[in-house]
């Protein structure tokens, strides 16, 4: 009788957790996490500036989200997606996070290296020398509006590296 009523007791918790947790999952979307669809980054309203300001962003057309933000291999990335999901809700619920909101220095890194990845056909020469220290030199140091362009949270300085390129081109006339 004891064992049936502790079986019971336990089930029961189960079944709450198992409810609770699948009107969670579902309520905030959890399996939009799964997609590379852009939107599934604006569940959460903090993202909103973010993502109009991709919106208008020069690589709108060619990249999205999880282009530059997640790594590019299976694994990895829903390692990565695993990760910073579980950040994400626990500073969302807990309502502990920045405004605004700051990529962290693993996603620098992982942001660094789609940069590279994506563009080693013209970075190549210039990333060579510090292969071995990736902070060395960091594309969103002078192309910060490249991926979100001008943000109203103010992040994202001028892209300097489109003004010196500007100037190098005026020299030149």
């Amino acid at each position: 009788m004891l064992m049936n009523r502790n079986s019971f007791i336990l089930a029961s918790l189960l079944g709450v957790l198992a409810g609770i947790g699948g009107f969670t999952f579902k309520y905030a979307e959890g399996l939009s996490y799964l997609s590379t669809d852009p939107k599934a980054c604006v569940n959460c309203h903090i993202m909103t500036p973010q993502y109009d300001s991709w919106q208008k962003s020069s690589h709108h057309n060619v990249a999205t989200c999880v282009d530059c933000h997640l790594p590019h291999t299976f694994i990895l990335k829903y390692i990565a997606k695993a990760e910073n999901g579980y950040h994400h809700s626990l500073a969302f619920t807990t309502q502990n996070f920045q405004e605004p909101i700051m990529i962290k220095r693993k996603n620098s890194g992982i942001l660094q290296r789609n940069c590279v990845e994506c563009h080693q056909d013209l970075v190549f020469e210039m990333m060579r020398p510090s292969i071995k220290n990736p902070d060395a030199v960091s594309c969103v140091h002078c192309h910060a509006v490249v991926g979100h362009g001008e943000l109203p949270t103010g992040i994202g300085p001028a892209d300097r590296g489109e003004v010196q390129e500007r100037k190098k081109y005026e020299q030149l006339k």
